[in-house]
């Protein structure tokens, strides 16, 4: 286990790295999580706003790029 002293001592783009490492290992075995209620409600505004076309999308790999560049700036 990791303590959060440790966790304390990384930097923002160490966090991020283990953000998405502990997000793979999480998801290998999505079905063994229940989605929490509050999520359908969010999930129905997200299709509520498509729907009216006030939801600007972004390609994932591009919005990951936007992620690791802010992340950089905090290194």
């Amino acid at each position: 286990m990791v303590a959060l002293q440790e966790l304390k001592k990384m930097t923002h783009a160490e966090k991020l790295q283990a953000m998405e490492f502990l997000w793979g290992e999480l998801s290998r075995d999505e079905d063994a999580f229940e989605s929490p209620a509050w999520h359908a409600d969010a999930l129905r505004e997200t299709k509520a706003r498509v729907k009216a076309g006030r939801t600007k999308f972004v390609d994932w790999d591009e919005a990951k790029e936007r992620l690791q560049r802010k992340a950089a700036r905090f290194a």
